[in-house]
């Protein structure tokens, strides 16, 4: 069994609305599609509500796709945060706190995210499966499952898409 933790495809940015919202950009279909040969033809399939993962997830496979809420992203406001990337870093160096007002505690997301993992995991245990979901989410599950600390290095030079792949 082999767990592949897939990160969406590049999104149009829509200024303004959560990034929840946003729909995959249809210039990065192409990388989209060549991710896919770098997975299994066979597998159980779930993916995040948000419509960029979805996309990404129909683009990925022929194969019915489960959604499963609790695997959306970390929640964030739409505002516009000026450094991103060094928000996302002190949310992951003080989990127990908003890194930005209205932006969900990071330690509330790994709650969320790693127990709709380990419920599909528990049901599909023998089986590859694969995630479609976001960046954030994945790296606290990674570091859940192999009982590291989040890799925020990784997490930073995550593409879009990309996959991570775990050996439970």
């Amino acid at each position: 069994m082999t767990l592949y933790l897939v990160r969406h495809g590049r999104p149009l940015v829509e200024r303004g609305t959560p990034a929840a919202g946003w729909e995959l950009d249809p210039a990065a279909f192409d990388a989209v599609w060549m991710l896919r040969e770098r997975l299994p033809a066979q597998a159980a399939w779930f993916s995040s509500p948000e419509p960029k993962a979805v996309q990404t997830a129909q683009l990925l496979t022929d194969a019915e796709v489960g959604v499963l809420d609790d695997l959306r992203e970390h929640e964030r406001t739409a505002e516009c945060v000026e450094d991103f990337a060094g928000a996302v870093r002190r949310a992951f160096e003080n989990p127990d706190a908003p890194a930005v007002q209205g932006w969900e505690p990071l330690r509330r997301c790994r709650e969320r995210v790693v127990s709709a993992v380990r419920g599909v995991l528990d049901v599909h245990g023998g089986d590859d499966v694969v995630l479609v979901g976001h960046g954030t989410a994945w790296t606290l599950v990674v570091a859940e499952l192999t009982g590291a600390a989040p890799d925020v290095g990784r997490w930073e030079s995550l593409g879009m898409p990309d996959v991570l792949v775990v050996e439970p």
